[in-house]
């Protein structure tokens, strides 16, 4: 997106801020958060302590001191992970700030415009933006047509087309109109704007751990309660061990030791990365051009099976347009066309907008015509399905032109005594099977013709339907058109299930169920009438082109409004839940590994015979020098792993369409084997540095 900073991790001035907030989080009441690294915090400072009474007493130790500075790099490190990934999502966050403008606005106080700044503007206040002019805030197109500069929000440089009475009447503050004329109501009150909920939720202010984030920590603190146990019982084990051997209790381990050893057991890896996964999460949603309202969403997106989409602006363009006209028999093309121009002047829809712009271009035939004559326009409503006009000729009879569903027409002829003919039964069943969208005129009692209205399916989108399917995936396509023309777009776009005529309750009612299924289900809409079913689905992604309630309903907000965008959400998805079990596995398994290195190492002096090897020598398979560079060791790798895996806590696990049991067993033995040997190397490594300069 081009409107995005550069937000690489080795950016001088992230890399520098997130330094400074590392200290910052060292608050006790921040680092509380994070149950693990405040019981790390806890040992540093007793390990302080220790360090600064032997320096008062004359006890001076090294050993104590080296171990003290790394385990507060252990909490530094930790804090560190979650300043990056803070200091990403702020980078962005002030890439967004530039694009707000303190600007006039154009308020309509009566038939007069006033000029107010954009900050005093209310909600329900309606101002009028012309070429050139900045959008205020957030609000809704109520009267006119314009083109909208949007890549302040998007990135993206083509304009878009706004309009008042469909589905694409929503504009947000910020963003510029490059041509005509629109009126628009204010729908935000002033500092909750879009863009002001999107800085907050990108910064990280709104953002709460999810249930599993919860779930984790509360398992990690259980892990850390039992090697608290475990290690609080080895000064009792070590000194009967020393009285056995005939050694001294001054041998036993000391208070520094101990803690040492804990903060090397416990799960510290993945508590210092767990925040920064979740936060990154959200981060790599925005560089795709998503803003996600929670985590809670973009964890649900890696575990969504069933997606429900709304046909119109979704799978399609959205844009249907007349095409063609079909008279009936013993009807001109001409009268027809003239009579469906005269039906839809009051049909403020695309669809009616674009039968009069049909007309015009084949006949020449404009509006204003019919002006002067005696008539009464019946508009278009989503109950009626249909529109109309009442012309009054010059003997003072009322002549009644609709144009409408063939259902509706059928029902209007069929109640003035007329008929529906067969051949426009079959010219309706025809187009419906062709994917087009059939509309059908009368005049009284007697039927005209047909109207062709074509929906054209988005490029690619098949592709992409396919690849959800490799995912699991299973998509349903949700239109209000009837079962024949949903049949065929269906078959056209390649989803897996349709409903036709589905309403709003409809749409809600599927959604329910397959939840009682168990099923997780997502939702893709940009209409008002997609709202309740946004809401209750579990991943809601509305477009940005849509209505600001749909944009409200939604947990998600796809900013480039390409409905093929939840392949990409459903891939972090799966990314965030992979890494954090993949380095859940690393940690745990880490830890396991760190215990049968080190003990054994710091037990080589019990029972030892005059040449000071002792039986509990043959357990220490990694050779390491001595019991101190063994838990220096330790100490020092328990930090730095932290670091080392901070790029791939960022990242995210590369992801690779396959099923849960196969990804199990790839990160069990990628994530799960390394995590047992990398301690093994990792501390030997060292222990070989540090004995190299002692």
């Amino acid at each position: 997106m081009s409107n995005k900073q550069d937000t690489s991790l080795f950016r001088k001035d992230l890399f520098v801020q997130a330094l400074k907030d590392s200290f910052i989080k060292l608050n006790p009441v921040l680092l509380i958060k994070n149950p693990v690294i405040f019981i790390v915090g806890i040992g540093s400072v007793l390990t302080t302590i220790t360090v600064i009474s032997g320096i008062f007493s004359g006890t001076f130790s090294s050993f104590n001191f080296q171990i003290a500075v790394w385990l507060w790099f252990t909490v530094l490190f930790a804090n560190f992970s979650e300043a990056i990934a803070e200091g990403r999502g702020k980078a962005q966050a002030e890439s967004l700030k530039k694009n707000r403008t303190q600007t006039l606005a154009r308020k309509m106080v009566g038939n007069k415009e006033e000029k107010v700044a954009a900050p005093e503007l209310k909600k329900g206040d309606v101002v009028v933006c012309e070429a050139g002019d900045l959008i205020p805030s957030d609000g809704e197109v109520i009267e006119g047509i314009a083109s909208v500069d949007e890549s302040a929000i998007t990135g993206e440089s083509a304009p878009v087309i706004r309009e008042s009475g469909g589905d694409r009447s929503a504009v947000t503050g910020g963003t510029k109109v490059i041509s005509d004329r629109i009126l628009i109501r204010i729908t935000s009150e002033s500092g909750d704007t879009f863009i002001d909920r999107m800085i907050a939720l990108v910064e990280g202010a709104q953002r709460q751990k999810t249930p599993n984030e919860i779930a984790l920590s509360i398992l990690l603190s259980g892990l850390s309660i039992i090697f608290l146990l475990a290690v609080v019982t080895l000064p009792a084990f070590f000194g009967y061990s020393l009285s056995a051997s005939g050694l001294p209790q001054s041998q036993n381990l000391t208070i520094p030791v101990l803690i040492a050893l804990l903060v090397c057991l416990i799960p510290t890896t993945i508590g210092g990365l767990l925040s920064a996964i979740g936060i990154s999460g959200m981060d790599r949603l925005l560089q795709r051009n998503v803003i996600a309202t929670s985590g809670r969403a973009i964890e649900a997106a890696g575990d969504v099976d069933v997606l429900l989409l709304d046909k119109t602006g979704t799978i399609t363009l959205g844009n249907r347009m007349a095409t063609n006209f079909f008279p009936a028999d013993e009807v001109r093309e001409t009268d027809l066309a003239h009579a469906a121009q005269l039906s839809s002047l009051s049909d403020e829809t695309p669809e009616g907008r674009s039968i009069v712009i049909l007309a015009k271009e084949k006949f020449g035939w404009r509006g204003h015509d019919i002006h002067q004559k005696s008539v009464v326009f019946i508009p278009f409503t989503a109950q009626s399905k249909m529109s109309g006009v009442d012309i009054t000729d010059w003997k003072g009879i009322v002549h009644q032109i609709r144009k409408g569903s063939s259902e509706a027409i059928r029902s209007f002829v069929l109640n003035g005594n007329g008929f529906f003919p067969k051949k426009m039964e079959e010219k309706v069943a025809e187009l419906a099977r062709m994917g087009a969208t059939p509309l059908v005129v009368a005049e009284d009692n007697k039927v005209l013709g047909v109207i062709q209205l074509k929906d054209i399916v988005k490029g690619g989108i098949k592709q992409r339907f396919a690849q959800l399917r490799t995912m699991g995936i299973r998509t349903v396509m949700i239109t209000g058109d009837n079962v024949l023309t949903a049949a065929a777009i269906a078959a056209e776009a390649g989803v897996d299930d349709f409903m036709a005529e589905a309403t709003p309750e409809d749409k809600l009612m599927r959604i329910r169920e397959e939840q009682g299924k168990g099923h997780l289900v997502g939702m893709i809409g940009d209409g008002t009438n997609d709202a309740p079913a946004l809401a209750q689905a579990d991943i809601g992604i509305a477009m940005n082109s849509g209505t600001q309630a749909a944009r409200e309903a939604g947990n998600m907000v796809d900013l480039d409004s390409n409905p093929t965008k939840l392949i990409e959400v459903v891939e972090v998805g799966k990314q965030l839940l992979m890494t954090r079990g993949a380095l859940t596995t690393f940690s745990i398994a880490n830890d396991v590994a760190k215990y049968f290195a080190i003990i054994p190492a710091i037990a080589v002096f019990l029972y030892a015979k005059g040449n000071g090897v002792g039986p509990l020598s043959a357990l220490n398979v990694m050779h390491l020098g001595s019991p101190e560079s063994a838990i220096l060791s330790a100490v020092i790798f328990n930090a730095i792993i932290i670091v080392m895996l901070i790029p791939l806590a960022l990242k995210g696990v590369n992801y690779v369409p396959m099923s849960a049991n196969k990804a199990l067993i790839k990160n069990l033995f990628i994530y799960g084997l390394g995590g047992v040997i990398a301690p093994f190397a990792g501390i030997k490594l060292i222990d070989l540095i540090i004995n190299l300069f002692a």
